[in-house]
C-alpha cells in the first residue's frame, strides 16, 4: 500500500451481481478520498463467433446501468468513481491488462459462494486474477447459503 493515508488507485471489476455494491463500498473505505480514484470495470465477454467490436446492445445497456448505479453509490460515499465498459474474449486478461495500464495498487475481485463437488471454489476468474495481476488482489466472497 502507498502510505498510511490509504490507497490512491483501485480497480474493481463488476458484473452486475449483488456483490458489486459491497465491493465498491469496501474500495471506497480503503482509499484516500482526497486524492484517489476507484475504477469500476464492466467486461462484456464477446463470443468467438462474433467480431470483438460487435455491437452487443443488450449487454452494453446492462453494463451502463450497472456503472451508473455504482458511480452514484461512489458519489454518495464521497469517493471518486469512474466506470468503463470493455469488450473482450475473456474477462481475466482484460482485467489484468487494465490493472497494468492504470498502474493499480489494488484489485478487488468479488465472487459469489460456489461449490464444485461439495467443496467451495473460486471459479475460474479469481484464480486467474490471483496468478496474473501485477498488484495486490483482495477477494471478497459472498455469504454462503444458510444450511436448511
Amino acid at each position: 500500500m502507498s502510505s498510511d493515508k490509504g490507497l490512491s488507485r483501485v480497480l474493481v471489476p463488476v458484473d452486475g451481481s449483488a456483490l458489486d455494491d459491497d465491493i465498491l463500498s469496501l474500495a471506497c473505505e480503503m482509499v484516500d478520498r482526497k486524492r484517489s480514484i476507484v475504477w469500476v470495470l464492466y467486461v462484456i465477454e464477446v463470443a468467438r463467433a462474433l467480431p470483438l467490436d460487435a455491437e452487443v446492445s443488450v449487454e452494453t445497456a446492462r453494463g451502463e446501468a450497472v456503472l451508473q448505479h455504482l458511480e452514484q453509490l461512489g458519489k454518495s460515499r464521497r469517493c471518486r468513481v469512474e466506470g468503463e465498459i470493455l469488450q473482450a474474449r475473456n474477462a481475466g486478461p482484460a482485467i489484468v491488462q487494465e490493472a497494468v495500464a492504470r498502474d493499480a495498487e489494488l484489485l478487488i475481485a468479488g465472487t459469489s459462494y460456489q461449490e464444485h463437488y461439495g467443496s467451495p471454489t473460486l471459479g475460474d476468474l479469481v484464480p486467474y486474477l490471483l496468478k496474473y495481476s501485477p498488484c495486490r488482489v483482495l477477494v471478497y466472497r459472498g455469504q454462503a447459503p444458510v444450511p436448511a
